[in-house]
This record gives structure tokens, sequence and C-alpha cells, in this order.
């Protein structure tokens, strides 16, 4: 066989696995939406307070910060990654912004410093994986250890009451009816969906994810593109900081504990796969309202809330563990 039909032959096997790939992540999709769908209307007959204005109007605010930390975690887990601080960085985000609009800096100005610090949280991340050579779960534990200390070392383990209106009263108010918290799961899934599945550095993400070795002799510069999708992650980390201390009003270190495993469980409930070299925008969105649908029923149906936590972690067994199969079977 001559050398121009084995490459011929390779690139009919690539697109075929892509064109499979692509009708498997379709097939989960629908049934993710099919499956949010369903709970929807069961819990719209089982209670009657599901289906009301404020009912739902919470739990688009609540999953609208969740499905936001799942997308940047994202963009880590198909690089092969982790990030297991987002929560810590959500917290001292809360308590950053608290502080610096206490001490009389306009919003917009202390908005940007809190997206600087979660850029340089981003940073440090990529430099002591990619430089140092720790791994990622190591690096990012060591900063949600550290991060919270930080924070409650800062505040001297008290809450930051914030009494700015205007920065408060975003997180309050609607846009056609629709919580203005929700329209920024938009403002940030627009741009992440071109990033991911529209640009070369999407796809060197993805590269990555399969083989790092191969990804660097194929070209790409993998120091930077892991710099580029911890520092994403940390973003958006920072970003929902900002949006839970307008939403609840205070800034305080211990907030959003345990919010790194609701955007891990998220993302991979939405399909990414922990293995790396696959993921997507909308599975997490939808990974985010199905785990935040189950919390919100769990508690109108007076269930006792340790069975939210079994649920989840069934969803991830089960899911991880048929992620596992398909790539043996790939």
């Amino acid at each position: 066989m001559s050398v121009e039909s084995k490459i011929e032959m390779s690139e009919a096997v690539q697109l075929a696995a892509t064109k499979q790939r692509a009708r498997i992540g379709t097939l989960l999709s629908l049934t993710l939406v099919a499956l949010l769908a369903l709970m929807w209307v069961v819990l719209a007959f089982s209670t009657t307070s599901f289906w009301t204005y404020n009912n739902i109007s919470n739990l688009l605010r609540q999953g609208a910060m969740i499905a936001i930390l799942a997308l940047g975690e994202t963009f880590v887990v198909i690089t092969a990654g982790i990030d297991l601080s987002v929560g810590a960085v959500v917290g001292f985000s809360s308590v950053i912004i608290a502080l610096l609009l206490t001490n009389g800096f306009p919003i917009s100005v202390a908005i940007i410093i809190t997206l600087a610090m979660g850029l340089a949280i981003g940073l440090f991340h990529a430099f002591g994986i990619s430089r140092l050579g720790l791994p990622p779960f190591i690096m990012t534990l060591a900063t949600l250890t550290a991060l919270r200390g930080v924070g409650l070392l800062i505040t001297n383990g008290a809450t930051i009451s914030i009494t700015n209106d205007t920065f408060t009263g975003f997180s309050r108010g609607d846009f056609i009816g629709v919580p203005n918290l929700f329209w920024m799961v938009v403002v940030v899934a627009v741009p992440a969906y071109i990033f991911l599945h529209q640009s070369r550095f999407g796809r060197y993400l993805f590269a990555i994810g399969s083989n790092t070795e191969a990804a660097r002799l194929s070209g790409v510069n993998t120091t930077r593109m892991l710099y580029l999708a911890y520092t994403l992650s940390a973003l958006c980390a920072a970003f929902v900081g900002i949006l839970l201390a307008a939403r609840i009003g205070i800034g305080n270190a211990t907030q959003a504990e345990g919010w790194e495993l609701q955007a891990i469980a998220s993302s991979v409930i939405g399909g990414t796969s922990l293995f790396g070299a696959v993921g997507s925008v909308h599975g997490p969105l939808l990974g985010s309202f199905i785990l935040t649908t189950i919390n919100n029923g769990a508690n109108l149906l007076n269930v006792n809330a340790f069975w939210q936590r079994i649920i989840t972690g069934v969803l991830i067994i089960v899911i991880v563990y048929f992620d596992g199969l398909r790539r043996k079977k790939r």
C-alpha cells in the first residue's frame, strides 16, 4: 500500500471517529434535555410551589452560578487536568470585592481588581503544574486550603457586609422576566462556545487532553495552553464570587464550600470526560441545572439533604463508568 493510500485511510478513520463522537454527543445532549424536562414536569405535579415565579427564579439564579463555575472547570478537565480550588476562589473573591466596595472603590474598579486576582491565581496554578511539575490535583488542592486560610486571615474570620445597593440590586433584578444572573450565563457561554468549538485554541485543548506529547510534537505550545485553561477556570470562579457577593450581600471566605465538587459533577454529567479530550459548552450548563433541580426538588419534597449528595455521587459514578467503557471501545 502506498504512503498516499495510508494517509487517506488514516484521514478517513479520523473523520469517521469524529462523526461518531458528534453523534454520541448529540444523543447525550438530547438525553440530558429530556431528563431535565421530565424532572420539571414531575416536580410541577408533585409540589404546589415548584412552578412558581419565585422558585423558578431562585433555581435559575443558583443554577447560573454553578453553570459558570462548571464552564471554567470544563476547560481544565478537557486537558485531562482538574481544578479543585474553584470553590475557594469563589469565597476569596467575595471577600476581595466586599473589602473593595466597603473601602469606597467604584463598582467597576472593584470588579476589575477581583477578576485580576482570579487571573493571578490561574497563572499561579499553571506555573506550578507546567514549570514545577506538580500534579493538578495537588496544586489546586493546596490552593483550595491556602485561599480559605488567607481569606479568613484577612477578615479575622468575620463576614463583611456589602451596603452598596446598586451592586446587590443587580443580582435581584431581571430582564424580560429572566433573572439577571441567568443572563450572565449567556454572557459567558457564547464566547466560551466560540473559543472551544470555533477556534484553533479550543482544538489545541482537546489535542492536549488526547495526547500531550503528540500535541507538542505537532507544534502546539502545550505550556501556553495550560496557562490559558487554568486562567479561564480561575477567572470564571472569580466572576462567580462577584455574583455570589452581589446575590447575598456579604463577603465570606467560607462561602461556596463544596462548589468545586458541584462544578466537576456538572461538567461530568454534561459529558465531559475526566480522561480528557471530550467536552462541550452546553453539556456543563445542562448538568448544572440538572443538579440544581435535584437539590431544589429535594428541598420542596422535604427529602433529607444527605440524599442529594448520594444522588450526585451515584450519577458521577455511573457516567464515569460508561465513559470508561466508551473509551475502551474506541
